[in-house]
């Protein structure tokens, strides 16, 4: 059987410098540095984070060490009398909080009062819901020096809702009157200088 014509029999390749050479990037030398750059990185923080576990457990096992003696040197008599003291600071602090001082009323009513306006009788109350009340029966020079009394009640705002009542002009012009107020709790209240 004989081959067509257009098959050859044989051929010689052609030199190397003939063929047009193709330029082709080769990557997996690139990648598989990166890869073994990053293995490296990992196993170093895998390394510190083995180390700073260990070093913590230390630590922890040294601090336990420092607590177990710290608690054994401490004296049960010593504990109980600190656990006392607290108790007793604690109960003071509740009573002096709920101890209604009405010092702190009178200096203000010292200070708000004009030279001209007293108080014949006075009242001092407090409730079981902690409000206090104020009632009283005083003698004024005159009407203006009343009204600046009231004025100065009004300003200061410790003395609330003050209510003059049963005014009355005196054979000498001096006006008696009648005082009923609330006061607010921060005055009446027991405070260490």
């Amino acid at each position: 059987m004989a081959l067509p014509p257009t098959i050859p029999t044989s051929f010689v390749p052609h030199a190397a410098a003939a063929t047009a050479r193709r330029f082709r990037s080769d990557f997996s030398g690139a990648f598989g540095f990166f890869a073994y750059g990053v293995l490296g990185i990992v196993f170093v923080l895998a390394l510190g984070v083995f180390l700073y576990g260990r070093l913590l457990a230390s630590s922890k096992a040294a601090k336990d060490a420092a607590l177990a003696s710290a608690q054994a040197a401490l004296d049960p008599a010593t504990v109980q009398n600190f656990v006392q003291l607290r108790n007793r600071l604690t109960a003071s602090q509740s009573l002096l909080s709920e101890h209604t001082a009405f010092s702190g009323f009178f200096s203000a009513l010292e200070k708000l009062l004009p030279e001209s306006v007293r108080f014949t009788a006075l009242h001092l109350s407090r409730s079981d819901a902690g409000v206090v009340k104020v009632e009283g029966a005083g003698v004024a020079k005159s009407f203006n020096a009343l009204a600046a009394a009231s004025n100065a009640f009004a300003t200061d705002g410790r003395i609330k809702d003050a209510i003059f009542s049963n005014i009355s002009v005196n054979r000498d012009g001096s006006v008696s009157f009648a005082l009923a107020a609330t006061l607010d709790p921060k005055i009446v209240a027991f405070s260490l200088p």
